[in-house]
C-alpha cells in the first residue's frame, strides 16, 4: 500500500461542520531571476470532532474523496493558537 502524503498547514477557516480550511505555504525560485517566492495553497480538510479552532497548525493526510473539494483529513494538532 502507498503512503499517503501528510502536510502541515495553518487553520484559516472552521465555520463549516466537520470541516476547516487549511493554508499551506511554500516556497519556490523563480527559473530566471533566482528571487525566492511564498506560494500558498488552500486545502479543505475533514475534522469530524470539530476540535481545531482558527490559527492552529495541524497536519493533514489524503484521503478519499469526501465532497468536491474535501480530499483531506486532519490527523493531528501540532500547535494550539494563542488564546487572547
Amino acid at each position: 500500500m502507498a503512503t499517503k502524503a501528510e502536510i502541515t498547514g495553518l487553520v484559516v477557516s472552521d465555520k463549516m461542520n466537520k470541516s476547516v480550511v487549511v493554508a499551506v505555504e511554500r516556497q519556490i525560485r523563480d527559473a530566471l531571476y533566482g528571487k525566492t517566492q511564498k506560494r500558498t495553497s488552500k486545502f479543505l480538510a475533514h475534522n469530524e470532532a470539530n476540535d481545531v479552532k482558527v490559527g492552529d497548525r495541524v497536519a493533514i493526510v489524503e484521503t478519499r474523496p469526501m465532497s468536491r473539494r474535501k480530499r483531506w483529513v486532519v490527523t493531528r494538532v501540532i500547535e494550539k493558537a494563542k488564546e487572547i
